[in-house]
């Protein structure tokens, strides 16, 4: 059979996997600090005998976009937006440790710190613990301090801070959970230049009207594929039968 139809269905298939890849990052534009996934396809030479004139789509391996989400005043103060360049770290639920951007922090019944999809918040010296308090105060540094319960105002302690880090983005890799990690369990050394703003949170960088215009070009893509295999079992089809006439 003519190779217009394994170029077809590799180019369809591309076109699909980059769709799934696109409504995924749809589907999460409400997601806090969520970091769009790049799609991408590479031409490869089709391999045999005679020239290579035709090349099969394949998909190619899928990065992520870095630049940071727009960010938004909460007025929370278990609320944190990373400025700039940095990760906050916390432990995965294997225990290892991973990265993150979302800073909707919340404290658990056991006074541990959390991010809201259940992440423990890692400081000093593994996840953050707080005693009970009257009020909680996240410094740009990461600082965490607290009014203890039933102190006044001006008894302010420190408790903890906030392990913050900045590895090369290049090395970070997304688990499929959320969460970005470091090759071969690795783990990035606290960072100083890192900044925190309290009260606030970044959204999603996942452009809206990009990610549509793209779905609709992949849609376009996946048709014209298909299209094209038709077209290939029509000529199939034809020639199969000019040989039946010529036998």
């Amino acid at each position: 059979m003519d190779r217009l139809l394994y170029v077809a269905m590799t180019g369809a298939r591309a076109a699909q996997r980059a769709q799934a890849i696109t409504s995924h990052n749809l589907a999460n534009v409400s997601t806090t600090g969520f970091r769009a996934v790049r799609e991408s396809m590479v031409a490869q030479p089709v391999a045999g005998e005679g020239q290579p004139t035709r090349v099969l789509a394949v998909s190619g391996q899928a990065g992520w976009d870095a630049r940071q989400g727009p960010v938004i005043e909460t007025g929370r103060s278990l609320d944190v937006a990373i400025q700039g360049p940095g990760w906050l770290a916390v432990q995965a639920p294997d225990g290892s440790e991973a990265y993150t951007r979302n800073g909707n922090l919340r404290v658990t019944p056991d006074g541990l710190l959390e991010t809201a999809n259940g992440h423990l918040v890692l400081g000093n010296g593994g996840p953050v613990s707080l005693p009970p308090f009257e009020s909680l105060f996240i410094g740009n540094d990461g600082q965490i301090s607290i009014v203890p319960l039933g102190q006044p105002a001006e008894s302010q302690v420190v408790v903890d801070r906030l392990r913050l880090v900045d590895p090369d983005p290049q090395a970070l890799s997304a688990d499929g959970q959320g969460l970005y990690r470091l090759p071969d369990g690795e783990e990035a050394l606290p960072d100083p230049a890192v900044r925190v703003a309290s009260g606030q949170l970044e959204s999603s960088n996942v452009n809206v009207a990009e990610t549509l215009v793209r779905m609709i070009e992949l849609a376009r893509s996946y048709e014209m594929q298909v299209r094209a295999m038709h077209t290939a079992e029509q000529n199939d089809a034809a020639a199969a039968q000019l040989m039946r006439l010529g036998g």
